[in-house]
């Protein structure tokens, strides 16, 4: 049951998200209900595709698709009257990170998938509706930056899945992964935590190549 309600309050998160990175591109209602849509169901999407499940997830449960056109709705008008967006936008993708990641991760272990490919799919499943997102809205992809962002899913997947393997009775596993990948998140969008330089991959100056 947690993990249903993870996967509910993650798809509403991104909805949110995708409505408010649409909102100065000037598109009408459909089109941003339908980002909203697309940005908190494709990582889930893409994720059952690659697994080859017997149904991707929102098509064996309608509800799915209900939170994210409600919440995508609510958005729209709603983000209207609040100043600070760009907030607003970065904790409520932190948390569909958060949520994304650890509901992928737990839901590919029932399906008795390995660990490797749990943690492959938990953090392509976070990032991928946030990639789509930025793509469709012109935004530069959150994950092709410098700061952290995939990572922390990475070590939230990590986490979820060494406490399984070590306390798989423990209810609140998926809580302390969706904790870590949370407070890392707000540590990144606040204290500017970012790779060190000799971990990112530069563009070499004409100075260099001489």
């Amino acid at each position: 049951m947690l993990l249903y309600w993870f996967g509910m309050f993650g798809i509403a998160a991104f909805a949110i998200t995708g409505v408010i990175s649409s909102g100065k591109r000037d598109m009408d209602l459909f089109s941003v209900v339908l980002l909203g849509m697309v940005t908190s169901l494709g990582g889930g999407t893409i994720r059952d595709v690659i697994l080859s499940v017997d149904a991707v997830y929102w098509v064996d449960d309608v509800s799915y698709v209900w939170v994210a056109f409600l919440s995508s709705v609510f958005a729209f008008f709603a983000v209207r009257v609040i100043e600070n967006r760009q907030q607003i936008f970065e904790y409520a993708d932190s948390f569909g990170l958060a949520l994304f990641t650890v509901a992928a991760v737990e839901k590919v272990l029932n399906y008795g998938f390995s660990s490797i490919i749990a943690i492959v799919m938990g953090v392509i499943t976070g990032v991928a509706g946030g990639m789509i997102r930025d793509l469709l809205s012109h935004r530069p992809p959150l994950v092709l930056g410098k700061e952290f962002y995939a990572t922390p899913a990475f070590l939230g997947a990590l986490l979820v899945v060494s406490l399984e393997k070590n306390i798989p009775f423990h209810e609140f596993n998926s809580v302390y992964g969706a904790a870590l990948i949370f407070i890392l998140r707000l540590f990144a969008i606040h204290k500017g935590l970012y790779y060190p330089s000799w971990l990112l991959y530069k563009k070499r100056s004409k100075h260099d190549a001489e």
